[in-house]
């Protein structure tokens, strides 16, 4: 019994390394929107069996990042503009529905040392936005946004939160990494959202998030119709 309880174990490990691992591909640009591939070909590259792969490409199909190609294997998916508005639409009335009742101002009073955690690693995602580095800032945003919705105490919003911010990034990956320099353009309130949470102020916290998503879709908007973002007075993603 033991060994096949480890057995299965393992197995889901693996299997979630490997979709782990080609999300941050995705995530990276490296496997383009509309990129085709097989599980033959990831279970090669990767040296193990096609099972694992297989459960991995169907979850990250699951997840929104992969459509499932029949006969031929797996496609990135290609995001659009209207997708990324619609997500927008989903971010903004998730963050009014959590900041905007009085049971946030009780579970943000009981939840100090939670947020302190949370600040520090959004001191992380400041620092790489600020530099325009965008491989650490991803990893760091996610992990932030995760955290901080944690202190909400509901893993179904947690989860859904996230695979929010995974998909909002997969689509805006492509506009991003066409711009010689990021400075400037990407949002750097992580630290301030959470001292605006530290003070146990959820309304202030709300309209925060709010006009960061209005400027996010304003800034995407502007590198989807080929701008370079400059003219854009904002911060996003």
């Amino acid at each position: 019994m033991r060994g096949e309880g480890a057995g299965i174990v393992t197995r889901s490990t693996l299997r979630q390394q490997i979709a782990d691992a080609l999300r941050d591909e995705v995530l990276s640009g490296r496997l383009a929107p509309g990129q085709e591939f097989t599980v033959k070909e990831i279970a090669e590259g990767f040296g193990v069996s096609a099972t694992p792969v297989r459960e991995a490409l169907v979850d990250l199909s699951a997840q929104g990042l992969l459509d499932s190609v029949q006969h031929r294997g797996f496609r990135v998916h290609t995001f659009s503009l209207d997708d990324f508005r619609t997500m927008i639409e989903a971010r903004c009335l998730v963050s009014d529905a959590v900041f905007g009742g009085i049971a946030a101002e009780a579970l943000l009073a009981g939840a100090p040392g939670v947020l302190a955690s949370v600040r520090r690693r959004g001191e992380e995602a400041q620092r790489a936005a600020a530099a325009g580095d965008l491989n650490v800032l991803i990893g760091y945003d996610l992990r932030f946004w995760r955290e901080l919705s944690a202190v909400f105490g509901n893993s179904y919003l947690t989860d859904f939160l996230h695979r929010l911010r995974v998909q909002s990034w997969v689509s805006t990956v492509p506009f991003l990494r066409r711009q010689d320099d990021l400075r400037g353009l990407l949002w750097t309130g992580h630290g301030h959202l959470v001292e605006t949470l530290l003070g146990g102020d959820a309304q202030a916290a709300r309209a925060i998030i709010t006009t960061y998503n209005e400027e996010s879709l304003r800034l995407v908007e502007a590198l989807a119709g080929g701008g370079t973002g400059n003219g854009v007075r904002t911060q996003g993603f």
